[in-house]
């Protein structure tokens, strides 16, 4: 069964990955965005989850889905 979404987000002067559901940070703080954002998709891969990527005011930016959707969408 899939884990909580995984959320790239800036506090404390790092950026940070935490899983949806849990309060801790995992993985390393990283300096740059574009890498806590590559930290983050590998996780949200390989967990076949939802990544979401928030700017570092607080406000989304971007969601990838990399599970199954539940929507059947044609194109």
């Amino acid at each position: 069964m899939p884990q909580g979404d995984i959320e790239t987000y800036y506090k404390d002067g790092q950026w940070k990955n935490k899983r949806e559901g849990t309060d801790r940070a995992f993985g390393a703080g990283y300096t740059t965005k574009e890498d806590a954002v590559a930290a983050g998709r590998e996780a949200a891969q390989a967990d076949k989850v939802e990544h979401i990527i928030k700017n570092q005011d607080g406000v989304i930016s971007e969601k990838n889905s990399y599970g199954n959707d539940p929507r059947n969408v044609p194109g």
